[in-house]
């Protein structure tokens, strides 16, 4: 897996990195190469180091946390983790709706040109107000409405998307542009579907639907960020878990 902040933001300040990235690369320096299981620095020596508050620390241990490169053990503390097994390949609606002997039809909605606001900008690595692509859809299996998703990509990554025909299958499309996904982080929560969900899901207004929430990215860039609200009668979501002897 790169060496990436996958959750926070990798953001720069005229040209020099926020603090939580500076404590975080640091403790990478470090760890890297070192043996699974030895410690990492504790909270309070980063404290003490980069004169930082403790929530900038853990920011920091959390990024590298859930990168795969340190693992807490409660009442013992933080240390090297041991190397995590391949994820699977990331896979797009309309291959996932294929493995499940479905067929996959999109419909779009919106596709234009908008400036990122706060919490887009931060997802994608770019400045508020900077281009970003919104791609809305309605995602149909078997003729019947799954999910409607909201895509949102970095434009200086993929320029001239919008001019060039909205293609069949995005993940394909970065593909082509050598931009296709190769890790994600996924959040996935339990709502009720808003009236205009509700509408397009062809569902009861309040209905169960299944929010997933995805940070996509190709080696070190993130080039997809996306939202969707699935039906909860007709979608199971699958993951793949394990143990490590």
């Amino acid at each position: 897996m790169p060496t990436v902040r996958p959750v926070d933001e990798l953001l720069v300040t005229e040209g020099r990195a926020l603090k939580h990235v500076q404590v975080r690369e640091y403790v990478r320096t470090l760890v890297t190469g070192a043996a699974p299981g030895s410690p990492a620095p504790s909270e309070r020596e980063l404290v003490h180091r980069f004169g930082v508050a403790r929530m900038t620390v853990r920011q920091a241990m959390d990024a590298l946390v859930v990168e795969g490169l340190l693992e807490r053990i409660p009442g013992r503390g933080t240390f090297v983790a041991r190397p995590r097994r391949a994820a699977s390949r990331l896979t797009s609606y309309t291959e996932e709706m294929a493995r499940r002997g479905l067929l996959a039809e999109s419909q779009t909605l919106l596709a234009r040109r908008e400036q990122a606001g706060p919490g887009v900008a931060r997802a994608l690595n770019i400045s508020e107000g900077d281009a970003v692509i919104h791609w809305r859809r309605l995602r149909r299996a078997d003729a019947a409405p799954m999910c409607l998703e909201d895509a949102y990509l970095n434009e200086v990554l993929i320029p001239g998307f919008l001019q060039s025909g909205m293609p069949t299958s995005l993940y394909d499309a970065l593909e082509s542009r050598g931009m296709r996904p190769t890790w994600a982080e996924d959040s996935i929560n339990a709502d009720a579907a808003t009236a205009e969900e509700a509408e397009l899901l062809e569902v009861e207004a309040g209905a169960a639907v299944l929010r997933h929430s995805r940070r996509a990215l190709a080696g070190e860039k993130v080039v997809e960020v996306s939202r969707t609200a699935y039906r909860a009668d007709r979608f199971t979501m699958w993951l793949q878990v394990g143990s490590e002897s």
